[in-house]
């Protein structure tokens, strides 16, 4: 994120003085540049400029020769005699190691109490036989650069005319260096990639405060006027056989040439201020000469040794499996898609385009001649060439996110002009290989404003707002013609110049309009059954949670599925959020049973957690056709679409374990079991108004012999029971845990019409009945319920098994079932009745089951 220097700022806007970084950033919040930090100075504290008035030379037992110094620091003086080592002198007394400086020249000198860069706190200190009280400072020590051979030296001695632009003796320090001031960072969206530069961010005071503004990025802001390209300009050549989405890697590419540059002239002091505080540091006249201007302008640059160029510069694609060194040290092997510069004829590589160049034709201590480059270059291709080889720069910044095509010729000038004048050296010659489109214009009209956000603006008012943005208007009413800015790429159709009107209009502007809420017909059916399922488990004593849908194959594998299981067969996300859970998962319980281990290891008395959710079946789905833009599918590509879309049932699910409630004093609470799983699953069918059968099943991750599948209405839709041991423990749940899960979706639809029956209250007493029928072993208590039911209706009331027998009284292979029946009529039932009733039974039970009645 840019960092946001207020003194270079103000070289293009207009700013109030003493503006601070938080007034900065509030009027650029205003026109969505949002505040990101503010970073406080690297050196805080006394630090003061000096005057040596004395120097020591001792030599120390270790070889080593320091000077004791005595500075003179104005207002911090000791007086004479005074001070933690008096002198004659009104001074401090200070040990420095350094040797680069001599009596009469003007220093920089910390104080006690000063910091500097990384938290290094001044004070006095006894050292080589003195008490040093303070310090004089270097380079490196302040964070200017990293030189540490010797202390900065402001002025020689005798050297009156620099002396003459320094503060005075004993006067802070930090302005003159370009220190000590606190910087606004700023958070820059991806369509505003023009806010990566001083330029950018002036443009946005200026619409957000209405300072005046000077483009700098304009021909016209030039000293004077850009060069035609010459014929004798650095051959260029563009060859791309890679067009990315319908545009080459570089449609423009301008050089300039700069000759006899002296290769020792540094960097103006206001240049490498400004670079320290953008965060960058200063390294040559030509390299910082560069990064100045793509600091200003946002357009990247690069400058070449021409020395070491072989003519002529070629863009190109990388061969698969090519190889290049870039700056940074690094051997990378090349993409196919990369975009390069190379020269020799195409052969050498000098750098990824947009991203880093290459250490053949780097600028150097020995360097009198430079090529300065400026292009255009795709945003996609940069930014793919960015992220595959993990270099992130300066350059790619600024490139992905698009850079004005305009820009190249502008900055180029700029570069040369800055090493001209500081460098000695001339401009030569010039070239333009340009293929840029022009920005096609918008038909706009200016009703949509109102239309789209309510703001009440003149006609006359949007005109000026698009016109102040870079935009070129023609006509009026409801046929405009806007041609966007070319630093504006996000600015493609009318919404876009509605959104800016909106912005700079100011959106606390736009008015508050509730829509009328029209009348509904409330929750669906489908909608309230879900409710009503969430509720009754609630009641019941369950606990609802929310677990992640994405599973990792171990949960599969934990719960016993066999590999054959189609609950295996799972949905992959390409981007999962973490590399160990990739899959969607096919049931509940694949994440549930971890939710419910959570809860046991953090020591939860009583656990009964359920969940309601989607789980992916993927089973069936067929590859999605073509997309296709610009026209409605038909009816067929939709069928398509929807074919291509797994499946996504609401389950509902829960995992219960230990007690039902915390164990109290005088009570012991009922555990949980496998009767519970049951219930919870047929108290679901109940409040939806499905009838539920049962029948004993295998099915993982349930105990082999405690295992219920669940019938609504003939169609199965769940199982419930008791956990397999190897699964309680796989998850470190108690023994005997138990558990369930449905399908909601398929138990809804079995729902009667109408929904539960409301059955009439009764008053006249009850009959009871007891009977008890033998059968084979194999015949379930759930498969005779059901024709008990049904024959003892209508006057059944309640039915419960209470006795399952084998022994001697029966025969082998089979076994004793005992149902209790509780009758009541709209009368008081006679002994005949209930006999009837008696015999039904029997008789359905021997006609289904073969069942005779118990002796």
């Amino acid at each position: 994120m840019p960092l946001v220097p207020i003194e270079w700022l103000g070289s293009h806007v207009e700013l109030p003085a003493g503006l601070t970084p938080e007034g900065l950033a509030a009027a650029l919040v205003r026109v969505g540049l949002e505040e990101e930090t503010i970073h406080a100075a690297d050196v805080a504290g006394p630090v003061v400029v000096g005057r040596v008035l004395t120097r020591q030379a001792e030599e120390h037992k270790n070889g080593k020769v320091v000077n004791y110094c005595r500075v003179d620091v104005g207002q911090h003086n000791d007086a004479p005699g005074t001070g933690k080592e008096p002198s004659d002198l009104p001074s401090r007394g200070i040990v420095c190691g350094a040797h680069n400086f001599d009596v009469g020249d003007y220093v920089v000198v910390s104080l006690p109490g000063a910091v500097l860069p990384g938290g290094f706190a001044i004070s006095a200190r006894k050292t080589y036989g003195h008490l040093s009280d303070g310090m004089i400072c270097s380079m490196r020590e302040l964070g200017l650069g990293e030189d540490h051979d010797g202390i900065i030296v402001l002025a020689a001695a005798g050297d009156a005319e620099a002396a003459s632009g320094l503060p005075a003796v004993g006067e802070d320090a930090l302005a003159h260096l370009g220190l000590g001031e606190r910087t606004l960072e700023i958070n820059v969206t991806p369509d505003r990639g023009y806010c990566f530069s001083m330029r950018g961010i002036a443009r946005e005071y200026h619409h957000s405060t209405g300072a005046p503004f000077a483009d700098p990025g304009l021909p016209e802001s030039l000293d004077a006027p850009i060069p035609s390209p010459t014929p004798d300009g650095f051959p260029v050549e563009v060859r791309d056989g890679s067009p990315i989405h319908g545009n080459v890697g570089c449609d423009r590419f301008v050089t300039r040439v700069v000759r006899g540059i002296d290769p020792t002239a540094e960097s103006p002091k206001w240049l490498r201020d400004r670079l320290t505080a953008a965060g960058m540091r200063p390294i040559s006249l030509a390299v910082d000469a560069t990064n100045y201007v793509m600091l200003d302008l946002g357009q990247p640059l690069h400058a070449y040794d021409l020395g070491r160029l072989r003519g002529p510069i070629v863009v190109r694609r990388a061969r698969a499996g090519e190889r290049h060194t870039t700056l940074d040290g690094v051997e990378r092997t090349l993409d196919a898609e990369d975009l390069l510069i190379t020269d020799s004829g195409a052969e050498r590589v000098l750098g990824i385009a947009g991203v880093m160049g290459g250490a053949d034709t780097e600028i150097t201590e020995a360097t009198v001649d430079v090529l300065v480059e400026a292009a255009h270059f795709d945003p996609v291709s940069i930014a793919r060439s960015a992220r595959r080889h993990k270099l992130p720069s300066e350059a790619s910044k600024r490139f992905e996110r698009g850079v004005d095509p305009e820009l190249p010729p502008v900055a180029a000038q700029r570069v040369v002009d800055l090493l001209v004048e500081y460098g000695g050296g001339s401009a030569g010659e010039a070239s333009d290989l340009s293929d840029v489109r022009p920005v096609p214009p918008i038909d706009f009209s200016a009703s949509e404003v109102a239309r789209l956000t309510g703001l009440d603006v003149a006609d006359e008012r949007i005109a000026a707002i698009l016109a102040d943005i870079g935009c070129a208007v023609e006509g009026a009413g409801d046929a405009w013609r806007v041609t966007p800015p070319t630093w504006r790429f996000d600015l493609t159709g009318p919404a876009h110049l509605v959104e800016e009107v909106a912005r700079l209009v100011g959106y606390d502007e736009i008015p508050t309009a509730l829509p009328q809420a029209p009348a509904g017909r409330g929750l669906t059916a489908v909608q309230r059954q879900r409710r009503d399922l969430a509720r009754a488990l609630a009641e019941q004593g369950w606990v609802q949670v929310l677990s992640s849908p994405f599973v990792g194959a171990g949960s599969f594998d934990a719960q016993g599925i066999p590999g054959d299981d189609p609950r295996r067969l799972a949905l992959r996300l390409s981007n999962p959020l973490q590399e160990e859970a990739p899959y969607m998962r096919t049931c509940l319980l694949d994440s549930l049973l971890e939710t419910a281990r959570l809860n046991v290891a953090r020591a939860n008395p009583a656990v009964g957690v359920f969940e309601t959710g989607l789980v992916t079946r993927p089973e069936g789905i067929r590859p999605a056709p073509p997309a296709r833009v610009g026209r409605r599918p038909s009816d067929a590509e939709l069928d398509g679409l929807a074919a291509a879309l797994a499946a996504q049932p609401l389950h509902v699910a829960g995992v219960a374990c230990g007690p039902m409630a915390p164990v109290d004093y005088g009570f012991a609470p009922p555990a949980w079991d496998w009767r519970d799983a049951v219930e919870a699953v047929e108290t679901a069918a109940r409040t939806v108004g499905a009838r539920t059968t049962r029948r004993a099943a295998e099915r993982a991750p349930w105990h082999p012999g405690r295992c219920a599948q669940i019938f609504a209405e003939g169609a199965a839709i769940g199982w419930a029971g008791e956990l397999a041991p190897a699964v309680c423990a796989a998850f470190d749940l108690p023994a005997r845990s138990v558990a369930f899960e449905f399908d909601a979706d398929a138990l809804c639809a079995a729902a009667r019409p109408g929904g539960f029956d409301v059955r009439p209250i009764l008053t006249p007493p009850a009959a009871k009945e007891d009977i008890a029928l033998v059968v084979d072993a194999d015949v379930t208590a759930g498969e005779l319920e059901d024709v008990v039911r049904e024959a003892a209706s209508p006057l059944l009331e309640d039915l419960r098994l209470f006795d399952v027998y084998t022994g001697e009284q029966v025969a082998e292979g089979r076994k004793s079932l005992a149902f209790a029946l509780r009758l009541r009529g709209e009368a008081t039932l006679t002994a005949e009745e209930t006999a009837r009733v008696r015999k039904r039974v029997l008789k359905a039970a021997r006609k289904a089951f073969g069942a005779e009645l118990r002796a």
